[in-house]
């Protein structure tokens, strides 16, 4: 059964709660009827009630950027899952790179955040990807199969099928420096052949991302390669125009 493509936009600290809505308003008059592609919007957890009311019955589904592995707690400043599925969320990112590297995210807590997650139905987006240093030594394949094995660690057949991974090097995070498609559908090859090895045949259910400078100008290349499934959008998430442009392009591309 081919795999639907997915664009998924993390807005990061950006927009408060008025901005949120107004973007989600442009969002859905330009592509709330696009059904080949699944969309996503994860704002700050301070917009998530706001964006929820706002998305309504619109094809945009809404996504967190983080949560914690417990229903409830004693931890300060974080989000559980639970609180998260009643909000409205569907998705969550989860192991993004500036998550490991500001904030001392490793493969196990992630690990650990996934459980959660998927105890509360919620799909994760589970971040993978090299620095440029590892990308230099030669080593992105070694990282990336580390990380997808302390990350994935404890999860079944069933739950792969229904994974998503985002291949996000992070020397093109930001940096308006995107992989070539031939690099990403290398790297991104790689990791389902991976998945693989770990879940046999449900590997080929889970959908792939490629995130790092993604725009409406590179996004058709990407999509056009075998196992590139979608995108993880950053800084052009904020914005209508660019992000429709990356949504219809993926739909044309599908």
């Amino acid at each position: 059964m081919p795999r639907k493509p997915i664009i998924a936009g993390n807005w990061k600290m950006y927009k408060n709660s008025q901005e949120a809505v107004a973007l989600v308003a442009e969002l859905r008059k330009r592509v709330g009827y696009v059904h080949r592609v699944d969309i996503v919007v994860c704002p700050p957890f301070t917009a998530l009630e706001a964006v929820a009311g706002c998305l309504g019955a619109s094809g945009i589904a809404l996504g967190a950027q983080n949560c914690h592995w417990a229903a409830e707690g004693a931890f300060t400043g974080e989000i559980s899952p639970r609180t998260l599925k009643e909000m409205g969320c569907r998705y969550v990112i989860l192991g993004h790179s500036e998550r490991r590297q500001l904030f001392g995210e490793t493969d196990a807590t992630v690990s650990r955040r996934l459980a959660g997650a998927l105890a509360f139905g919620l799909i994760p987006i589970v971040c993978v990807g090299e620095t440029l240093e590892e990308r230099k030594a030669g080593r992105t394949e070694e990282v990336i199969a580390a990380q997808l094995a302390g990350s994935l660690e404890g999860l079944t057949p069933a739950q792969c099928a229904g994974l998503i991974v985002a291949y996000e090097p992070v020397w093109a995070i930001g940096t308006g420096v995107a992989a070539t498609a031939d690099d990403a559908q290398s790297v991104i090859a790689f990791i389902r052949r991976r998945l693989g090895d770990m879940f046999g045949a449900a590997a080929e259910g889970a959908r792939l991302l490629y995130g790092g400078s993604v725009k409406p100008v590179n996004i058709g290349s990407f999509m056009a390669k075998p196992d590139i499934d979608g995108a993880l959008v950053g800084g052009a998430s904020l914005d209508a125009d660019s992000f429709a442009g990356i949504v219809a392009a993926a739909a044309e591309e599908e």
